[in-house]
């Protein structure tokens, strides 16, 4: 977000094309942030004239050096600017002597004299990472979070005498979750977007529309520099103050305390809202409360009672363990391995000293770190061992758990032999005796392959329906949830195993996914039924029976996902070959309904798994525990972290976020036109990929040549199956006129034999409306049939028992213009209308006259007139003598307002894949 000159910046287009003018450059810092700026700027054709930075250390270049070097841009490396206060000159002629008309300077450290600084033409630009005039001085990232800021930034401002004092030309602003730290904030945004805008910026200056606006004196501060001196926690404060020292100091310098005679640094830190763990109990120094050592961590209290929990722990000689392994952490015996393992341990000794080229041998001491290696080191060393040993998954906290080359080696042993396996999955649950079983309900969120409170702490009821008391208090997922999520999922697809794993790997896995939901079928559909209303056969049928099914289709669609070859004309005299490949999309976002929440969420996850992609789904916020369950059960299957993250909560916070976020590469939807219509609106910010099933209003069309009895039995399924709570519900019946009366008294008679009652009854037909607002809105509906002129046949009024129970209703003489008959009940509600005997194509124009077009059926015995019917209506989906029989091999998907793209059949795959094209010549 632009917080200075909007019209201005806002009115500007940031594309490299828009910009004419370029200029000539002196970059001054240091870093892969230097290091990324200068790349940009030269791929935009600004001419890098010389690059100042640090000298090599422990004989190790910085990457900004690196990058200018392998260009041939000159490099200067100068240890310091000024000797005694003033500028060294020998330096000063050097700078000069490039000619730079701008000096940027993105990440510097050295003390850069004004003779510098206002020598170019245009002056000197620098980036800040915060909210200016907020937080001046260097450990800006470290203040705003250990003030626990709601809101982190950057500024890019014209360099001048003053500590951060210069004019703004341009800032940014993002959202601080509960539990980010500097690394989050750093990585999901001052660095991307950091390096954007200073590309904008430079073209800004270029282009002589930068602003140079002076920084206002209210809400300045200044703080000096954390040093891990001054990082000591003071115990004397609440909970959260705690949690923003130790994580506004996390990973440097790191914040600590003495535990034992000696110094201990808190890493990993967030706040705990739950009743206090079981666990052992640590003394700490200064602390009026012992911590306590738990299977999750360290959890050390506040002076208000309340609890933060530290995951890791790092000791005085570098060491660093989970901080739930403190007692044990000394009870490891070395391993003693084998010969392949022996060899492994040589191979990695070469990596290491390939990256520390200045030690000259390689010990079991030797410090990964203090041997002069950076983060950058870190991921070159996975990759490297990666290489060669496919099977040995590392992550970068392993190489901050084990610094030392001997306990690297022993930690990358044991995962070799799978005993460093993960720890089994710590679920909550909300458990509850009922339908003659003991039902285990997950209510956290799920992100990265565990289930935790959202960021902020909140959470809300979920209802049964059946009778209005509250089931679970569920996590509300927050705007930070929903960044950690989209972070997982990308990780997971760009670096993780699913990314790399064979087609029939990934099969296999949603075998095993269907064959967990079939063991714990019962189950399901009693969360099913006590979340949504579902009447339970019905739930373990259709709900949970077609998920399963459903898994199973896709899985069977992983390893048979094809390209194909293309003729082209030849480039003669040599030959071309065209081939294209179905690749997956990536992150993928899916927001389902409150109808059929299992159901859903098989449609549109299976696919998208079977395509390779991993998602975010968002549940409707009124039934989010079987989702949550599916998460539970993903996890049990065998789904690496982060390829399937679940996040119940508000639609217009969760599902908002997803639909804008950059990182999110396809939306699939199912909900309401005017809620599609946003998600449209805001995925266009970043051209997503979108697939909405939305509203209808689904004709049904019913001929005097029918088989009335069975015309009547389906006529009423196609209205009351799921309480009318069915997308494809036939909102609206039109009945030749010959048979219309008949037609009704038949239904009349059948739903007084409808039994409506507690939908864990096997005996029950009709079960309570998913939640009290629809309930109230579908009463509003009746009554404006009625004032409109319809006739109430039968129903329209609650049933008078607790629960949200709706009769199952009938409207007649329902004309065109009104509004039952153009707008969705989504209940119990069949709305009849008449047309003459023959009319058949008066009654198609009818039929076809709304702006949905999801389904649509007809009744009648004369094939010729039903095929004509089936062309004719506009609806994605023509039953003829039957309705809603839907299968998994069938694609299902709408026209119009009731949107476009397919779930399920082999075109539903196409929505979760793209296509590219690629040609050899040879």
């Amino acid at each position: 977000m632009l917080r200075t000159a909007p019209r201005l910046l806002r009115t500007i287009c940031t594309s490299a094309a828009a910009y004419q003018h370029k200029l000539k450059l002196a970059l001054i810092g240091q870093s892969i942030f230097g290091q990324e700026v200068y790349n940009k700027l030269r791929k935009d054709g600004h001419k890098v004239v010389g690059v100042f930075t640090v000298p090599d250390k422990n004989g190790q270049a910085d990457p900004l050096a690196l990058a200018a070097e392998k260009d041939g841009t000159p490099v200067f490396k100068f240890p310091r600017w000024r000797a005694k206060g003033k500028p060294i000159q020998e330096v000063i002629a050097a700078y000069k002597s490039v000619g730079a008309e701008l000096n940027v300077l993105p990440f510097c450290t050295q003390f850069i004299p004004m003779d510098v600084i206002n020598c170019p033409k245009h002056g000197s630009i620098i980036y800040h990472p915060s909210i200016l005039p907020r937080h001046r001085g260097a450990s800006a990232i470290n203040w705003t979070l250990i003030q626990g800021d709601k809101k982190a930034g950057f500024t890019i401002f014209w360099a001048d005498d003053g500590l951060d004092t210069g004019p703004i030309l341009l800032q940014r602003e993002c959202d601080v979750g509960q539990n980010d730290t500097v690394d989050d904030l750093y990585n999901r945004f001052l660095f991307p977007e950091g390096i954007k805008a200073m590309v904008e910026a430079v073209h800004l200056i270029a282009d002589g529309k930068a602003p140079r606006i002076p920084q206002p004196k209210e809400g300045a501060t200044y703080e000096g520099i954390q040093k891990k001196e001054n990082a000591e926690i003071s115990w004397d404060q609440p909970a959260s103050s705690l949690h923003n020292w130790i994580r506004g100091h996390d990973k440097v310098p790191g914040a600590w305390t003495t535990i034992d005679g000696q110094v201990v640094t808190f890493y990993g830190s967030s706040l705990l809202d739950a009743s206090v763990p079981t666990g052992q109990e640590l003394a700490i120094k200064g602390a009026s409360r012992p911590g306590l050592v738990t299977k999750n961590g360290l959890v050390v209290f506040g002076n208000d009672g309340k609890m933060v929990l530290v995951r890791n722990l790092q000791f005085e000689d570098g060491k660093m363990i989970p901080a739930s392994k403190y007692f044990s952490a000394d009870e490891t015996t070395a391993l003693e391995l084998t010969e392949e393992e022996k060899k492994m341990a040589e191979d990695i000794k070469a990596i290491w000293k390939g990256i520390l080229s200045n030690i000259a041998v390689i010990e079991d001491s030797t410090d990964f770190f203090k041997s002069g290696a950076s983060s950058m080191h870190v991921v070159r060393m996975l990759e490297e061992i990666k290489q060669k040993y496919g099977g040995l998954q590392l992550q970068n906290e392993d190489v901050y758990m084990a610094t030392k080359f001997a306990d690297f080696i022993q930690m990358a042993v044991r995962k070799f032999r799978g005993e460093d396996k993960e720890e089994e999955l710590v679920i909550d649950y909300v458990s509850k005796n009922m339908n003659n079983m003991t039902v285990n309900m997950p209510y956290q969120c799920f992100i990265n392959g565990q289930f935790i409170n959202a960021d902020d702490g909140k959470t809300y009821d979920t209802i049964n329906p059946a009778d209005g008391s509250v089931i679970a208090s569920v996590s509300s997922a927050s705007l930070a949830d929903v960044d950690k999520a989209v972070a997982a999922a990308k990780e997971a697809f760009e670096n993780g195993e699913w990314g790399r794993m064979n087609a029939r790997e990934r099969g296999r896995l949603m075998y095993r996914l269907a064959d967990l939901m079939e063991e714990h079928q019962e189950e399901l559909a009693t969360i099913e039924s006590i979340d949504s209303g579902a009447v339970y056969t019905l739930a373990l049928k259709t709900h949970v029976g077609m998920s399963v099914q459903t898994f199973r289709y896709f899985a069977g669609w992983c390893d048979k996902i094809q390209g194909a070859t293309i003729p082209i004309n030849q480039a003669r005299p040599n030959h071309n070959l065209t081939f294209t490949k179905k690749e997956p999309i990536g992150v993928c976002a899916i927001v389902i309904p409150w109808n059929y929440p299992l159901m859903m969420l098989a449609w549109k996850s299976a696919a998208c798994l079977a395509a390779g992609n991993t998602l975010v789904l968002k549940p409707a916020q009124v039934t989010p525990l079987t989702s949550l369950k599916f998460a539970e059960l993903s996890a049990k299957a065998g789904f690496p972290k982060g390829v399937i993250n679940i996040l119940p909560g508000s639609g217009g916070l969760v599902g908002q976020h997803l639909s804008e976020h950059p990182d999110v590469r396809k939306v699939g939807f199912t909900g309401s036109t005017p809620t599609g219509k946003q998600i449209m609106k805001s995925a266009a910010a970043n051209l997503k990929k979108v697939s909405l099933e939305l509203g209808g209003k689904s004709p049904l069309i019913i001929f005097s040549d029918c088989e009335l009895d069975r015309a009547v039995k389906m006529g009423m399924g196609a209205v009351y199956f799921n309480k009318g709570e069915n997308c494809i519900a036939a909102g609206r019946l039109f009945v030749e006129e010959s048979i219309h009366d008949e037609f009704v008294s038949k239904v009349v008679e059948e739903i007084k034999k409808m039994k409506i009652g507690d939908p864990l009854d096997r005996s029950t037909d009709h079960g309570p409306q998913n939640h009290k607002a629809h309930l109230e809105k579908l009463l509003q509906y009746c009554e404006i049939g009625v004032k409109e002129g319809a006739t109430l046949v039968y129903g329209g009024r609650q049933v008078c028992r607790p629960g949200f129970f709706m009769e199952p209703t009938v409207f007649t003489d329902v004309e065109d213009h009104m509004y039952i008959a153009q707008e969705e009940s989504f209940g119990p509600v069949m709305v009849i209308s008449k047309f003459k005997n023959g009319d058949v194509d008066g009654v198609l124009r009818r039929a076809n006259s709304t702006e949905y077009g999801l389904a649509s059926g007809v009744f009648t015995k004369d094939i010729g007139k039903a095929l004509y019917i089936s062309e004719k209506l506009e609806a994605g989906t023509v039953f003829i003598n039957t309705y809603n029989k839907t299968d998994v091999a069938a694609p299902f998907g709408g026209f119009k307002q009731s949107g476009f793209g397919k779930d399920l059949g082999e075109e539903a795959l196409h929505e979760y894949l793209r296509t590219k094209a690629i040609t050899v010549e040879y």
